[in-house]
């Protein structure tokens, strides 16, 4: 699920730099690995556990950020038999999906288990991230690196020509990846025609789960990266707003999420990723923000299509699509044993039973979704140990990952903003505090800034423009704060 994804680029003795640092300290965010934690990994990059299967012949390729080295997932798709009523002559697909073998590496109750159980997830700060694993597995050893040999859980997942899924295999095997693609690179070869076939069918694949997704009412937010640049001292802010295969690449972790879950629930014992239905209230603040930042969103007009209609191109469509994301706040992760299902199996925003399985090497949960779904009768035992604690486990590193990206965000749109307090902005009430309406939150009109307003008289006009005053904005000791002009 989407969430504010920030760049930063600079000199390591910036002020910016200097407060992510100073965060990081605030926060307990570990610096490094212990000693035993590094040597279990080196001896386990060494001699992992392999697979008997073979499936080094498949081309397999990635799609990554350009920087990226911890490749959980790496794809081959390909036409398969007749079936369907959309396409050439009914012509399905097949989606071959490996994912990063985790537990080839990690011995459970080991140092490695223990370490990834502290951490939970992998931490992204604009500067650098925390990782999960060491990065001698997590960007070598375990990674789907191309042009070397990996151990992986290898998911087939058999289409018809609408894209609906009639088949799902799942079982370990040897793999080989043979390129590592950046979702640009992607885009202009099936832009342009020049893309061969295991590439070019995403197009098809990822916009056949799209129809998909539009009729069973799910949601895809494309939620702009904000990225951060300094320039002698002073940042400008830039959004990149997400390509086509950003989205169609995605549709290919939601449809083995959505095979997952299935399996799980065919065999009665499970964690899911489980979203309620948003309440009526959050979707009425939503119509508000929306008329704050002049969107059209007619009352006859479902959520789910006005978010379709919206361009992450646009400053205030992509400032409305960032508050979208609030009504991912109620997502959790659902145990369930024994064939005693939970009472709610399904992601709201998906508008299915869904899981995280498809990012181990970042995720702690994935590991055990894909063991429960190797062996959905009888997992192994580490794994029904574990599972009850699962839930607070990911709860709790879920919330340190929420922390780290508000503070994260505060931390560099001061910096973005420290020269220029006192200085007027116009912008939008998109947020009032109920229990103090002089409180709530502006959205800039320039620069893309969403921000705590404050120091007012009357109530806060809710969807309406204001003119404000910025008051405060010190990367270092300070956040951004406006006040009603």
């Amino acid at each position: 699920m989407p969430s504010r994804r920030i760049r930063v680029t600079g000199a390591p003795e910036a002020p910016l730099r200097a407060a992510l640092a100073a965060l990081r300290t605030e926060l307990g965010v570990p610096e490094t690995f212990p000693p035993e934690v590094l040597a279990e990994a080196e001896r386990a990059a060494k001699s992992p556990v392999l697979p008997a299967e073979d499936a080094t012949d498949i081309p397999f390729f990635t799609i990554d950020p350009p920087t990226s080295m911890d490749l959980d997932q790496a794809m081959h798709l390909s036409r398969r038999g007749t079936g369907g009523t959309r396409g050439t002559g009914g012509i399905g697909f097949r989606v071959r999906y490996a994912i990063a073998d985790v537990a080839a590496f990690v011995v459970p109750g080991g140092a490695l288990d223990a370490e990834a159980h502290r951490r939970v997830t992998t931490l992204y700060f604009p500067d650098e991230k925390t990782p999960l694993h060491p990065p001698l597995l997590s960007e070598g050893a375990a990674s789907l690196l191309p042009d070397v040999t990996r151990p992986a859980v290898l998911w087939t997942i058999d289409l018809d020509a609408d894209g609906r899924t009639v088949a799902v295999d799942v079982r370990r095997a040897l793999v080989r990846s043979r390129a590592k693609l950046d979702y640009a690179t992607a885009q202009r070869q099936i832009d342009a025609g020049t893309a061969e076939e295991p590439l070019a069918l995403l197009k098809d694949i990822g916009e056949a789960r799209e129809r998909l997704e539009v009729e069973r009412g799910g949601i895809s937010l494309n939620v702009p990266e904000q990225e951060i640049v300094e320039r002698d001292h002073t940042y400008e802010l830039a959004y990149r707003a997400p390509l086509p295969a950003d989205g169609w690449n995605a549709q290919i972790s939601l449809l083995t999420g959505m095979a997952a879950a299935d399996l799980m629930l065919t065999h009665g014992t499970g964690v899911l990723r489980t979203l309620p239905t948003a309440p009526d209230g959050a979707v009425g603040r939503l119509h508000r923000t929306a008329h704050a930042l002049h969107i059209d969103w007619p009352h006859h007009m479902a959520y789910a299509e006005l978010i379709r209609s919206l361009d992450p191109h646009l400053p205030h469509h992509a400032a409305f699509l960032q508050e979208c994301t609030t009504l991912l706040r109620g997502a959790g992760y659902t145990v369930f044993r024994d064939g005693n299902l939970p009472a709610i199996t399904t992601h709201a925003a998906v508008a299915a039973p869904y899981t995280h399985c498809t990012a181990p090497l970042r995720r702690l949960v994935d590991r055990y979704a894909s063991e429960l779904c190797l062996a959905p009768g009888n997992p192994p035992a580490w794994v029904l140990a574990g599972l009850d604690a699962l839930p607070k486990q990911m709860a709790d590193g879920t919330r340190l990952a929420g922390t780290v990206e508000r503070e994260c965000v505060d931390i560099v749109e001061a910096a973005l903003l420290k020269d220029r307090v006192g200085d007027l902005f116009d912008g939008c009430v998109v947020d009032v505090d109920e229990r103090q309406p002089t409180v709530g939150k502006v959205q800039l009109d320039t620069p893309a800034v969403v921000a705590r307003l404050e120091g007012g008289t009357t109530p806060l006009p809710l969807g309406e423009r204001l003119r404000v005053r910025l008051t405060q904005a010190d990367p270092g000791t300070s956040k951004v704060r406006f006040a009603p002009a």
